[in-house]
This record gives structure tokens, sequence and C-alpha cells, in this order.
């Protein structure tokens, strides 16, 4: 099933993930249908407050774009794609990427966005296993990217205030389709 994306402006993306405490076929069918809403919209990456749930649960597949070295050598992510993330919490980041970013509940909005260029994250996948990945680069992006939404943390709150400005016209037309 795929569901509708929540655009900037709905509280829920403000609302911080409730944890997930029983793993079941219905948080396994949500997950695929996760993955299939975000690969319908062209994402990298999609939380539950995207789609209107407040479970903390996010989906990431970055296979359809290659992580590249600064001599544009393509790189691998070092972990299976799509990752389920249930509860993920970040334990480590280091280092710092400065790179373009968007987000499927901002359509059409980009900015270049500070992140840790690597991130150490402990979660449980779709058969309650606990996992800990290290993820570099793009992955390390989405990663950040999506358990802030899980946190009610958006992209927009990483950039700087002359971003913000830049943009604030563009964010106010979000909010009022949204509201209207």
């Amino acid at each position: 099933m795929r569901y509708n994306i929540v655009t900037y402006g709905d509280p829920v993306l403000r609302k911080k993930a409730t944890p997930v405490l029983l793993i079941d076929d219905g948080i396994r069918q949500l997950a695929a249908d996760m993955l299939e809403t975000m690969r319908a919209n062209r994402g990298l990456g999609l939380a539950a407050q995207q789609i209107g749930r407040t479970e903390a649960i996010c989906v990431i597949d970055c296979t359809p774009v290659q992580d590249r070295n600064a001599r544009g050598d393509a790189l691998g992510f070092g972990v299976e794609m799509p990752l389920i993330l249930i509860n993920p919490s970040v334990l480590v980041v280091s280092g710092e990427q400065v790179d373009q970013e968007g987000c499927l509940s901002f359509p059409g909005v980009f900015a270049p966005v500070s992140r840790a260029d690597e991130t150490v994250v402990k979660y449980l996948d779709e058969f309650s296993q606990e996992k800990t990945i290290t993820s570099k680069g793009l992955l390390s992006r989405a990663v950040q990217h999506e358990v802030d939404h899980l946190n009610g943390v958006l992209f927009i709150d990483r950039m700087s205030p002359e971003q913000r400005a830049d943009l604030s016209e563009t964010l106010k037309k979000l909010a009022k389709v949204h509201n209207a």
C-alpha cells in the first residue's frame, strides 16, 4: 500500500516517535509499505512521521545513488539495502560533510546541510534482531536525516539562519498548501 507523503506544515512532522514495543506482521507490513511509498516518490529514506504515523521506524535505500570519494570513485555502503531501522539510536558521530539535502516532505526544496560524515547507529531490524552499523558519506547523511525525523527535527532546522531566510517564502507556501 502506498501512503501519501505528509508535507511541511503538518504537525505530525514535529512529533517525537513512540518506540515500537512489539515487532509483528503489522510493523513488517508498515515497513514494506514505507519502502514502496519511498521508492514511488524517488526518495532515499522515509520516516513514519512522513506518512502521518508516529512509530519509531524509518527505511533507507541508497542503492539508486552511488556514493563517491573525492576522486569520483564509486563507493559501496558496506551494509545490505534496504535498511529497516526500528527504534534507532545514533551512538557515535564523527567528521563533517556539507552537501545538498532534500526531503520528500519539502518538495522542491534543497539546501546545503552540515552533517557528520560517519555515524554508528543501533536499531532493531524487522525480525527483532538488535544491530549496529557504521555508515559514512551519503548513508550517514540519510541515517541522520531519518533519525532526526523520528525526533521531530526537520532538515530545515539544520540550516543556517541565512539559508532559512532565503527559503522563507517557499516554506510559507508549503505550509499554506498543507493548511488549505
